[in-house]
This record gives structure tokens, C-alpha cells and sequence, in this order.
């Protein structure tokens, strides 16, 4: 009997070495509290917990209060990273992370002070000597940039000042010493373009005028060219800012006799502002008129009135161009070219007072039509 009862106890004995561990604690818990610039907390932001020796990651979710906390997370070291939401993880934007952060079996607290780090990053804390160099630097490049456009804008109001008045010199010189301060800004070139083309006006030399008009096109170009490199779609004014480029460039253009040239930019500033295109192609028709294209003027003239059907200018201009191809009968005749009379009662029409209203009614008179004026009230 004794002997079988010590069989026993050695059989139990032996169970219990077998037994593995398994009320031994082998993970940790991780908590904190995040808050944003402001000291507000993140709310529903997400927590990311990647263990570097394995790659395993644990999100984690803030409530209201910005708080998350976990159980069950693996010792090792993590990196964490902070996110304003889900669709931020995706785009990976984060707003904060840590690096190699040690869990151990307790619990681990990490907290997130956005408005803390920022303090601690102006003030050069936890920053090797790299980074603080680094930081030195922007803060004087940012510096110089600051007064650097203080001094722009103060040469851009002299210079605009000296326009308004008249003093196109003046306003060279300021643009000029502008650009040699920062010569990749556009709109000082733009501006510089206008006072030149401005200043070609009133220039009695042939030579020095079209001296002036070629450094009007110069400087549209350039500013052309750095305008297109900063042009941003999602601008909603930057389409028809760039055509505003174009349209200056292709009047100096027109100025300087370079009808063709002219043309071909007003062309670019429709295409690159449809919204606006009437606009362009009545200064289209206006350069051929001068440059004697009847055919070209009219054909711009009429995409004027498709933009807009109420622009009275557009049918007077129109009529003009079409005086020109008026024809003679063997009497002596005039025979004006079909749509002559209707270009000029239809300017009548909207505008009956307007500028060229009397123009309008000499032109109706020489091809013998009828005037219509005052609403419909007809008169020969």
C-alpha cells in the first residue's frame, strides 16, 4: 500500500515540471494622451505602434479626450507615429513620431504635446548639432527672404505711383533696381514690361521707340516664363492671370509693327482664359484692322459677338472692315458687301447713344440703308 501511494506521488510530481508557464506576464500595456498645436486634443486620431525587430504594428484609436491606450503589445522597440486620421495613414502625414521607444512588460506611457514639441523645437531642444545648425539657417534665410519682399513691394508702390503719374523713367528705374534685387519675381517683370510699353509712347524717336517696345517684350517674356513655372491649377485666378501676360506682351507686339506675333499671343491668352476670350479676339480685331486684313478682322470680330452677342463695339468694327469691301456698279453705285447695314443698326441698336453712334448713322447713310435708332423709329 505504501508502495503504490509513492507511485503516485512521483507521477503527480512529474505532471506538475510539465506544466508550462502560463500565467506569466510576457506582454505590456501602452497608454497616452495627444493634443494638437493648439492644446486641443486629437480626437479620433490614430496611433501607430510599429515594433522594429518584426515589423508588427498596432493602430491605435484616440477618443474624445485624445487618450488611447492598449494591452497586450509585444516588448521590443517601437517607432510611433501620430495621425490626424485614417485617410491621413494613407497619405502618410503624420503630425509627430518617436523613435525606438522601449516597451517593457509594464505599462508604457507615451504622450503627445504637439504645442510642447514646437516650443522645444524653437528653442533648438533635443536637436543635434546638425539640426540646430540647419535651423539657424532657415531662421536667416527666412530673415532676408522678409525684408527682401519688403523692399519689393516698396519699389512695386514707387514704381506704381511714378505710372499713375505719368513718370514711366521713374518707374523703369524702380523695377530695374527691384530685379536686381530678386530677379525671379513675374510680376515685377510684368510690371516693368507695362512701363516700357507705356514709355514707348512718348517716345518722338522712331528708334529709341522701338528700342523701348523690344525691352517691353523682353521683359513680358521673362515674366511669362517664371509665371508658368509657379502657375497652379487648383489657382482659380491663375488662367486668367496668365492670359493678362500674354495680352500685354501681344500689344507690344502690335506696337512694335509685329502684327504676326501679336496674333499668335492673343491666340495664346484665349486658349489659356477661355472664360474671357471675347476680349482677346477684339484685340485681334483691332491689330488686323490697323494692319489693313479686312477678311482676318472680320472673321476675329464675329467670335467676338459668338463670346458675347451684346457687345455693340464688336458689330461696329465689324461694320467698318466691311465698308472696305464695298464695291462700285457700272453707275457708280456703292454696293455695300452683304451684313454692312445690320453691323451698323445692331450697334444702333444697343448702344443708340453710344460713341460711335454717330459714325454709325454717317456709314448707314453713304451705303443708302436705313437707320434704325431710338428703339425702331425709322428715318431716311
Amino acid at each position: 500500500m505504501k508502495k503504490h501511494f509513492a507511485v503516485l506521488v512521483l507521477v503527480l510530481l512529474t505532471l506538475g515540471l510539465c506544466v508550462p508557464p502560463v500565467f506569466a506576464q510576457a506582454t505590456g500595456s501602452v497608454k497616452g494622451t495627444c493634443l494638437d498645436a493648439q492644446g486641443n486634443p486629437v480626437a479620433d486620431g490614430i496611433v501607430v505602434w510599429a515594433n522594429q525587430d518584426n515589423g508588427q504594428k498596432y493602430t491605435l484609436k484616440t477618443n474624445k479626450k485624445g487618450e488611447y491606450f492598449s494591452l497586450g503589445i509585444a516588448p521590443g522597440k517601437y517607432n510611433i507615429a501620430l495621425y490626424k486620421d485614417a485617410d491621413a495613414v494613407k497619405a502618410n502625414k503624420e503630425l509627430f513620431h518617436v523613435n525606438g521607444f522601449q516597451v517593457h512588460l509594464d505599462e508604457n506611457v507615451v504622450d503627445v504635446n504637439l504645442k510642447q514639441e514646437q516650443e522645444k523645437t524653437a528653442r533648438g531642444e533635443g536637436l543635434t548639432p546638425e539640426q540646430l545648425k540647419a535651423q539657424q539657417e532657415a531662421k536667416e534665410k527666412q530673415g532676408k527672404e522678409v525684408n527682401v519682399v519688403k523692399t519689393l513691394n516698396e519699389k512695386l508702390s514707387a514704381a506704381k505711383a511714378a505710372s499713375d503719374a505719368g513718370d514711366y523713367e521713374t518707374a523703369i528705374s524702380n523695377l530695374n533696381e527691384a530685379n536686381q534685387l530678386d530677379a525671379n519675381r513675374d510680376l515685377i517683370w510684368f510690371k516693368l514690361g507695362d512701363a516700357y510699353r507705356m514709355s514707348a509712347t512718348k517716345q518722338t524717336d522712331p528708334a529709341e521707340k522701338q528700342k523701348r517696345l523690344d525691352s517691353a517684350v523682353e521683359a513680358y517674356q521673362k515674366a511669362l516664363q517664371l509665371k508658368q513655372a509657379v502657375t497652379n491649377d487648383k489657382d482659380p485666378n491663375a488662367a486668367a492671370s496668365l492670359a493678362a501676360y500674354y495680352n500685354n506682351l501681344a500689344e507690344a507686339y502690335a506696337k512694335a509693327g509685329k502684327t504676326d506675333d501679336a496674333i499668335k499671343t492673343y491666340a495664346q491668352a484665349a486658349q489659356t482664359d477661355p472664360a474671357h476670350a471675347g476680349q482677346f479676339y477684339f484685340n485681334t480685331g483691332a491689330v488686323l484692322t490697323n494692319a489693313g486684313k479686312v477678311d482676318d478682322a472680320i472673321a476675329a470680330f464675329d467670335k467676338v459677338i459668338a463670346a458675347d452677342p451684346n457687345r455693340a463695339d464688336a458689330y461696329y468694327w465689324k461694320g467698318v472692315n466691311l465698308i472696305g469691301k464695298e464695291t462700285m456698279d457700272k453707275n457708280n453705285k456703292v454696293i455695300a458687301a452683304p451684313g454692312t447695314a445690320e453691323a451698323f443698326q445692331k450697334y444702333l441698336e444697343l448702344q443708340p447713344t453710344g460713341t460711335y453712334a454717330d459714325a454709325a448713322k454717317q456709314m448707314l447713310a453713304t451705303i443708302g440703308a436705313s437707320i434704325e435708332a431710338n428703339y425702331g423709329k425709322k428715318k431716311k
